[in-house]
């Protein structure tokens, strides 16, 4: 029941920051000054954050139906902990990458 739950929690945050336009959901860019804000392509953001949450709702499922080998005890901890660990991953190396700055303009 705790994975539906987080489940449900990750699809929703990913369609907040994507679709709501929540970005102050993103850590850092609600504190960006204006000029700041200017130079990165926050829709491109948002699709990675939105891509990052709902692989990690997939994964958690997935791990879940996956017969292990442990007892139900460890089944949840362990999915969550590998969706989680990926997930960040994913959207840390992402979302700090180079092709989401917008060109300046000289």
């Amino acid at each position: 029941m705790l994975i539906i739950a987080i489940t449900m929690f990750f699809v929703l945050l990913g369609s907040l920051v994507k679709y709501g336009k929540m970005y102050f959901l993103i850590a850092g860019y609600n504190t960006m000054s204006a000029e700041e804000k200017a130079e990165y392509d926050i829709e491109r953001i948002a699709s990675i954050f939105r891509n990052g949450f709902y692989a990690m709702a997939i994964l958690m499922v997935m791990i879940s139906l996956i017969p292990l080998g442990i007892s139900d005890d460890y089944v949840g901890f362990t999915s969550i902990m590998v969706s989680v660990f990926t997930g960040v991953t994913y959207i840390l190396v992402k979302a700090n990458s180079k092709k989401n700055s917008l060109p300046k303009n000289n």
